[in-house]
């Protein structure tokens, strides 16, 4: 049988937790946590499904999910966002990635990515007969190269995909980089993708330098988001898009043959959960102590953390303990002292290895304890 997506295998995420699993490691590669979520969010979903909300909702999603929504992005970025034209209801920021890419790229146009790069976009942007111009950040600080953007884009330039807080890096674009992105943006007739699946997981002062904030970028943008990380619940997949209403009309042509809808009781829950501000504003400093914890668990090892703004992934140089490629070495950290990363080269298309592995810190004290005592012996 002939592939649609030959070169593409089984996710470095899948991997490294199998084999975590068959090794029983500490797993702390795969992006999820190993504590509850809010019972109170439990809670409001089993009332929704004692009070009968189970059958299908709207397509775009329940309406009084979509407007407490809109009042969260005019309360945190100031843009009056209208419920019933530009916001649609997802299986996870996955699935609104995959929509998006779905619905704007046709055969023959070339999106741009910066790699290390999520690895979703690559085969959505391959099915739809598009073009992967790849740019790389630049090793160790991961910044966009905007000179070299500005190079790239060209008349086939369709969309340009940034991802802010990014994964894997933990790096986040800054106000700075927006008004950079919107001066090639206005030069060119590319749309904007934004993946900010990580919104409420950042830790300068600046806090989330949203695209929302940014009318010149909206106009051509999509934004798209995750309830999963942002309440602990990854295995919802819940999320949303944001996006003008032409091409969110494109958007939901493509949404509703992929999976129509997304799961009724858990939306209604959404809606009353997000009415307390505080349920997404306290995100940010709780995993800010993980970050520091870990950090401050794995001081003195071998192991060198690079700087983390955000996201609750840690990245770390182990340049001065080991010459093996980094998935054999996380691959032998998996098998011979109990403990699974994400090698980073798995983000990059020609494999580019920099000596350095992603750990994720969205777990228990507990565990951060354990873990961090197998990396200081390392």
């Amino acid at each position: 049988m002939q592939s649609k997506l030959p070169h593409t295998g089984t996710t470095i995420f899948t991997i490294m937790s199998k084999m975590a699993a068959e090794h029983d490691a500490i797993n702390l590669s795969q992006g999820f946590p190993d504590f509850e979520i809010a019972p109170e969010l439990i809670d409001m979903v089993h009332h929704h499904m004692k009070a009968g909300r189970n059958q299908y909702p709207p397509m775009p999603g329940v309406p009084a999910l979509r407007e407490q929504i809109a009042s969260k992005i005019e309360k945190l970025y100031a843009r009056n966002t209208d419920p019933d034209s530009e916001i649609t209801i997802t299986t996870g920021a996955t699935e609104g990635i995959y929509a998006t890419i779905t619905a704007l790229v046709h055969p023959g146009d070339e999106v741009i990515i910066f790699e290390p790069a999520y690895d979703l976009y690559d085969p959505t942007i391959h099915l739809c007969g598009g073009k992967t111009v790849r740019i790389k950040m630049q090793f160790p600080d991961y910044q966009i190269p905007w000179d070299e953007v500005r190079e790239k884009v060209n008349d086939k330039t369709r969309l340009i995909i940034i991802n802010t807080p990014h994964n894997p890096t933990g790096t986040v674009l800054t106000s700075s980089d927006m008004q950079q992105l919107e001066g090639i943006v206005a030069a060119s007739s590319a749309f904007v993708l934004c993946d900010e699946a990580y919104e409420h997981i950042v830790f300068d002062e600046a806090g989330h330098e949203s695209m929302l904030k940014h009318p010149a970028l909206t106009e051509r943008g999509i934004a798209a988001f995750s309830f999963g990380k942002t309440f602990h619940a990854t295995g919802w997949k819940m999320g949303y898009t944001v996006a003008p209403r032409e091409v969110t009309e494109e958007i939901r042509r493509i949404h509703q043959w992929v999976n129509f809808t997304v799961n009724t009781p858990i939306q209604w829950a959404m809606a009353d959960y997000l009415k307390d501000p505080d349920h997404y504003l306290e995100v940010s400093p709780m995993y800010k102590k993980k970050r520091d914890l870990f950090q401050q668990l794995t001081k003195g090892s071998n192991l060198r953390p690079l700087k983390c703004s955000g996201t609750y992934f840690q990245l770390m140089s182990y340049e001065s303990i080991s010459t093996l490629g980094d998935f054999d070495l996380a691959s032998k950290l998996t098998k011979e002292s109990g403990i699974a990363s994400i090698p980073v080269s798995a983000f990059y298309d020609d494999k580019e290895d920099n000596k350095v592995l992603r750990f994720c810190f969205a777990k228990t004290d507990e565990t951060l304890e354990k873990a961090a005592a197998i990396i200081r012996e390392l």
